[in-house]
């Protein structure tokens, strides 16, 4: 009677095209389920063996989320067992139904499908309060068999738990229970959507973490570096503290406050330098930071424990360099990084926003995503030296998970002239000051001249022709590291050795200038005439720095120098040209 029943319901959905597409009737001859419940995310695994019993061939088939659970999904992702690879899911008009799309699956074959899902807040604390040496105890509610509109042969389903220590659980012949593990089924020829409870009771005193609130912060600079900052709301979503907290107790008694959060790890890019992690206060001396082969850990220790109910805010950045993420083909520009990053262990994010800021005058901006997300009106950003402002682009999410941790693909274009706007502004400035300083060195307030005075006067206008020369070889100094950026990201060496030529020749013409006014200089006033000498040393020594900047660059093209050597000797390079740059401005302010 059973198997007749069976037959007509199957009949009746392939006559209403629910079993399939194009009238197939597909039956799911083996169903293993998995269900972990270890962590406060409910990750399901479906391992089914897909058979195509009709007469034409097959290109999709219908998932159908559990009703008892589609409000809490979070992510759905599908793939073949062999040949791996993954497929498109697309929502479907029926509410909670995703159609998956397949290789042909011709007539009388079968072939293997994992599913896996993520359910947020489906795990919830019973009781919902707890005092501070209590166990916390969470209830999982749900369905024992796997819900799809096939018919299934054979279908069985694992639920995992943290440990033994199971208060109750549903039976349902046949039922067994083992080190952490309950074992349902195998249940023999299971109807289309079918339902029987399941209800578990367990202990669980994991990180019971979620991110409430993420500000995700992406500033791109074409001088080399991306900062990135986080401003993260995090809170304990488990059972609630119920009575006063005992520090004291807490301190004393290792097994005291068994599910609080006293720490978590954020899993930062391995290229990831100079990272800070603050709150309100400011700095949080507990944090630890260690670099690991493919990631840097940062150990995070708010400043109190969390309990159920308890929540913290704060703030963390780090920067990297541009040339593992950023891409360019002439003006066209690629910028390729995680929309999401690891913030702990199976996170749970109910809301994220992510800025990315873009060099000013940054244009034909697109942003793809591997998953749909909520881009929102363009903004302009304002800082230092900025004109027009930095366009922004900003995209919101919610209910994001581990899963979500995908690279986005932020395509624009960016002349490179502009990179020469600040060095320009910078160099308009200091011409200005030096105008100024002219003009006011220039007038004479004595009633009489005498030869002191002339003699000063004539060395401040030997003077002012020396810094107008170094302020002209001054700012050729960014145009290297230009060149230099290129070089490493373009691999045109022979671009990049007509370019320092190029700057070569104006660098030697500036301080040919500025030598040959040396000797009239000290003829008027030898102490400045001895700056100047120490000025053209120091360039000489800064120039020396340049060179062998740019020499690395070329072996590390090249491939004559790996890139571990190369950034340690570059390191090594840029400190001795920021020494030498700050005693040379020591020098000019001291001619001024």
């Amino acid at each position: 009677m059973k198997g007749t029943a069976l037959y007509v319901l199957s009949l009746a959905l392939a006559l209403t095209g629910v079993s399939g597409s194009n009238g197939e009737s597909l039956v799911l001859s083996s169903v293993s389920r998995e269900l972990d419940l270890t962590t406060p995310l409910v990750q399901q695994k479906v391992t089914m063996v897909l058979e195509n019993t009709g007469s034409t061939a097959v290109s999709q088939f219908k998932f159908t989320v559990d009703p008892s659970l589609a409000s809490k999904t979070s992510f759905i992702g599908a793939k073949l067992e062999e040949p791996e690879m993954d497929l498109v899911i697309s929502p479907n008009k029926i509410a909670n139904t995703y159609t998956v799309n397949m290789p042909s699956l011709a007539a009388k074959k079968s072939v293997t499908v994992v599913i896996e899902t993520v359910f947020v807040n489906a795990i919830k604390p019973f009781p919902e309060s707890i005092t501070q040496n209590e166990k916390q105890l969470v209830q999982f509610s749900g369905n024992v068999y796997f819900y799809s509109p096939y018919p299934s042969t054979t279908q069985s389903t694992i639920v995992k738990v943290p440990n033994d220590k199971i208060e109750s659980f549903s039976k349902l012949s046949p039922t067994s229970s083992s080190d952490g593990e309950i074992t349902y089924g195998p249940y023999s020829d299971v109807a289309p959507n079918s339902v029987g409870k399941l209800s578990v009771h367990f202990e669980n005193n994991g990180p019971f973490l979620a991110v409430v609130e993420l500000l995700r912060v992406i500033e791109v600079s074409h001088w080399g570096n991306v900062a990135v900052e986080e401003h993260v709301h995090i809170r304990h979503i488990g059972a609630t503290l119920k009575g006063s907290f005992s520090r004291y107790d807490f301190q004393r008694n290792p097994n005291s406050g068994p599910s609080a959060v006293k720490s978590f790890i954020s899993m930062l890019p391995a290229a990831a330098r100079d990272a800070y992690y603050r709150d309100e206060i400011g700095n949080i001396s507990t944090s630890n930071l260690r670099e690991e082969d493919e990631y840097v850990s940062l150990e995070m220790r708010p400043r109190f424990p969390l309990f159920g109910g308890w929540q913290t805010r704060y703030y963390m950045g780090y920067n990297l360099p541009s040339y593992e993420y950023l891409y360019h083909s002439g003006n066209q520009y690629m910028l390729k990084m995680r929309y999401l990053d690891h913030v702990f262990n199976d996170q749970f994010v109910e809301s994220v926003t992510v800025k990315i800021i873009l060099p000013e005058g940054a244009r034909d901006v697109n942003l793809a995503m591997p998953y749909a997300v909520n881009e929102q009106p363009r903004q302009l950003h304002y800082t230092y030296l900025d004109t027009v402002g930095r366009p922004v682009v900003i995209a919101t999410s919610t209910n994001l998970v581990e899963q979500h941790i995908q690279d986005f693909q932020l395509t624009y274009t960016f002349d490179k002239i502009m990179l020469l706007q600040e060095p320009l502004l910078l160099v308009g400035a200091l011409y200005l000051f030096f105008l100024l300083v002219v003009v006011i060195v220039r007038l004479d307030f004595s009633i009489t001249k005498n030869a002191a005075m002339l003699a000063k006067q004539q060395a401040s206008v030997i003077i002012e022709a020396i810094l107008s020369a170094h302020a002209h070889r001054a700012s050729l100094l960014p145009s290297y590291e230009t060149a230099i950026t290129s070089l490493k990201t373009s691999e045109d060496t022979k671009t990049f050795k007509k370019s320092k030529k190029d700057l070569d020749t104006a660098f030697v013409g500036d301080t040919e200038k500025i030598s040959a006014r040396v000797k009239d200089l000290q003829a008027t006033d030898p102490e400045a005439g001895a700056k100047v000498n120490d000025l053209q040393r120091k360039v000489g020594e800064l120039k020396s720095a340049l060179d062998e900047s740019c020499v690395l660059a070329e072996s590390l093209v090249s491939k004559r120098v790996g890139k571990e050597k190369y950034i340690t000797q570059d390191k090594s390079c840029q400190t001795r040209i920021s020494r030498i740059t700050g005693e040379i401005k020591t020098i000019v302010l001291g001619l001024d």
